[in-house]
């Protein structure tokens, strides 16, 4: 099969089309016949420069999170068939540390025509879905619920800031509080991507590059403040503007450091205004399901920016690290050119 290797760490260019043994399920695991998986910063980009927390052997093949056919099934898998239409979670199991193992991380991705892994991380796709729209909700759809549903447990009304509002995680995030019922500031970096958030449902923006965050937000909210703020950038200049618009008991949630993560941290405001900030990147099955649902509904949209052959991985890896367009890069290992 063809496959996405790269054999060094380093630049967009080490990534190289090559041909490798096709992966042989196990038991217990299904083999997919990849039609669709997505470019994330963290997990494929700074994977493949090194610079991730856990660097994997090498050669690697990157991909977190394929949609694809099933084309071939383990022994004792009873609950998928050949046919099937599956999109994949990116936990594949636990390492001996207890920490999560993760595909395209720990294991090789979805940066190829097939890939294989364990039932219990695969969920049906909905037949109204797209092969691309599958891929973006089920990449972002069950951690933006978990944290906005679980974790920050927002409320009917309340009022949340999502950063980053048209990214991939944030321009879910900011549909998954709609539906949960709260008020919804979108946060971006420009003027194009503010009103991208307010299309998907946004009762108002802040173009945080032009605008002081902290005071826009009090204003929108009358003075009091957002109840709960998603914040998966952890960018320095930005996290303690984003801390500040915090009403008394407010809750912020983040599972993301694409900015660099070492951020200011006004410990005064935290223990006198009584704020919690919880910190958890795993997501729910169920969220998951709740997703996908949505999606085949209707009622959650995935923002595309391109779609790439297999063959432009290291162009969709520049793409990505520009951080000009707006909406998720995606490859297709169906794509010829």
């Amino acid at each position: 099969m063809k496959a996405i290797v790269f054999r060094e760490f380093g630049p967009p260019q080490v990534l190289r089309l090559e041909e490798v043994p096709e992966p042989v399920p196990g038991p217990g695991e299904v083999l997919l016949n990849v039609r669709a998986v997505s470019v994330n910063r963290t997990l494929d980009l700074v994977v493949r420069a090194g610079q991730y927390a856990h660097r994997p052997a090498l050669p690697h093949v990157l991909g977190v999170d394929p949609c694809g056919v099933v084309a071939a099934v383990g022994e004792g898998v009873t609950t998928r068939k050949v046919g099937d239409r599956l999109a994949c979670g990116p936990v594949v199991g636990t390492q001996r540390t207890g920490a999560p193992m993760i595909l395209g991380v720990n294991t090789w991705g979805g940066y190829a025509e097939y890939v294989k892994v364990p039932v219990q991380a695969t969920h049906v796709i909905p037949a109204e879905l797209d092969w691309m729209t599958a891929a973006v909700i089920a990449r972002h759809a069950p951690l933006a619920f978990t944290q906005l549903r679980e974790r920050a447990k927002v409320k009917p009304g309340e009022w949340v800031l999502v950063m980053g509002a048209a990214g991939g995680l944030g321009s879910i995030a900011v549909q998954a509080a709609k539906h949960l019922g709260a008020q919804v500031i979108a946060a971006a970096g420009t003027d194009a991507r503010v009103d991208a958030a307010r299309r998907l449902g946004a009762d108002a923006g802040v173009n945080y590059r032009t605008q002081d965050l902290t005071a826009e937000v009090r204003r929108i909210t009358g003075g009091h403040g957002v109840n709960v703020v998603l914040e998966n950038e952890g960018d320095p200049d930005l996290f303690p503007k984003a801390f500040a618009a915090l009403a008394r008991g407010g809750r912020l949630v983040t599972a993301g450091g694409h900015a660099g993560g070492i951020v200011p941290l006004d410990v005064k405001y935290l223990y006198l205004n009584r704020i919690t900030v919880i910190g958890d990147p795993l997501d729910t099955a169920d969220n998951f399901e709740l997703g996908l649902a949505l999606a085949a509904q209707g009622r959650l949209n995935a923002l595309l920016d391109q779609v790439l052959p297999l063959s432009q991985a290291a162009h969709a890896h520049e793409l990505v690290a520009a951080r000009d367009g707006i909406g998720k890069v995606l490859l297709d290992p169906t794509r010829t050119g």
